[in-house]
């Protein structure tokens, strides 16, 4: 069973490096985990937890590296020599990881970007380089589709921005109503994506085709 939702809000979401706060030292953040060890039951002492405060610091610094980030610097840099193309340019599935915000339990799938080229075109990998920005940030799906088109709408000019992303919730998967089979679809368009349908079916067709055997 897929869970649809459509995100169609107008308020502009952030796509800088995230919120300006005091963090925490290390020392701090070691003892945390340490207290959430001991709250989870186990003994923070014992031989195998023992460095575990600090593999967790690391593996965070990876998770969370968007926080690190602006999300439109990767799309600084566009071509023009492309031969007068002025077609959708359409990148389909971008494995991204993210987590839930509210549960901090991660969720993973896929988006798919397209674009209608104003002033030129931007590099491929770019585009994944979005992607990888916003997902790897406390998110919720709505938010990381809203905060991918916005980067791109506002960095490349382009006549309109379509992103579609599918994704599996582990917050719903592997607690809560544990529904497996579970999954949510997000999408926002802008430009002429939104403002013509067919443009619409026609990025939904791209994203869904599939080459013959």
């Amino acid at each position: 069973m897929d869970a649809v939702v459509k995100h169609i809000g107008t308020a502009k979401p952030d796509i800088g490096s995230g919120p300006e706060i005091e963090k925490p030292t290390e020392e701090e953040a070691l003892a945390a985990v340490r207290t959430l060890i001991a709250w989870a039951g186990d003994d923070p002492d014992r031989e195998g937890l023992l460095d575990t405060p600090k593999r967790v610091l690391k593996a965070y610094s990876e998770l969370f590296s968007g926080y690190n980030s602006d999300g439109r610097d990767a799309l600084q840099r566009t071509f023009e020599d492309v031969g007068g193309y002025d077609d959708i340019v359409l990148v389909r599935n971008i494995e991204f990881f993210s987590h839930c915000e509210h549960h901090m339990v991660p969720f993973q799938g896929h988006a798919h970007i397209a674009y209608l080229p104003n002033n030129g075109v931007v590099g491929l990998s770019k585009l994944a380089r979005v992607v990888e920005v916003f997902s790897r940030r406390l998110q919720t799906q709505e938010n990381l589709t809203a905060q991918i088109v916005h980067a791109i709408d506002t960095q490349l000019d382009a006549r309109g921005v379509a992103v579609m992303v599918e994704a599996v919730h582990n917050c719903m998967t592997m607690r809560g109503v544990q529904k497996r089979d579970a999954s949510t679809l997000t999408t926002r368009f802008t430009g002429d994506f939104k403002s013509q349908p067919a443009l619409q079916a026609r990025f939904m067709e791209m994203v869904r085709y599939r080459q013959p055997d």
